[in-house]
Order: C-alpha cells, then structure tokens, then sequence
C-alpha cells in the first residue's frame, strides 16, 4: 500500500519557511520521496506500518497550512494515469522489488 500526503504549508515568513523545510526533511526521514511538489509518497508494507507514519506526520505537522494523508493500495496506485511527466522515484515499482528468500 502506499501513503500519498498532500500538504500546503505558508512560506511567507521567515518562520514559516523554516516550519516548511523542517516538516519536508521531517517526512523524507520517514520515507517519504517527492511525487509532485507538494505531494510526497510512501511504501507501506501494511496497515500497521500505515498508521504508524500517519501517527508521526501528525505529530510533526506545523500548527498553519494544510496536511492531508491518503492511504491506497498498489493496484490503485498503479492504476495512475500519467499525462504529463513520469514518475521518478528510486523505488521499483514493479513485481521486482519483492525478496526472495
């Protein structure tokens, strides 16, 4: 499953941009990566996982702007429609990034 979380933070304010940097360096510890400029991803190997990193954006989030968080599976996510651009993620997104034991 991944975790799709959509922010809009302010950065009009010396404060606010450093609120801004700190959550972005915050949620790439967590495992996010950049999908759009605003929207970051996760791989998640189960509901478990999920919610413990929803737990931690929670936590980490700055009192202004918004923070949303989107929990689908990898069907879902494979299913995305790119129009414009592709997806670059040093993630595999295939059957490949299974380990075999």
């Amino acid at each position: 499953m991944r975790l799709l979380l959509f922010f809009d933070l302010p950065v009009e304010k010396k404060a606010q941009r450093r609120n801004y940097s700190r959550f972005v360096k915050d949620i790439k510890s967590l495992g996010f990566y950049m999908f759009q400029k605003s929207v970051y991803l996760k791989l998640c190997l189960d509901q478990r996982i999920a919610n413990s990193a929803i737990e931690k954006v929670k936590k980490m989030s700055p009192k202004e702007g918004s923070v949303a968080v989107l929990t689908i599976t990898e069907k879902q996510f494979g299913d995305i429609n790119i129009i414009l651009g592709e997806i670059n993620t040093e993630v595999i997104n295939s059957d490949e990034r299974n380990i075999e034991l």
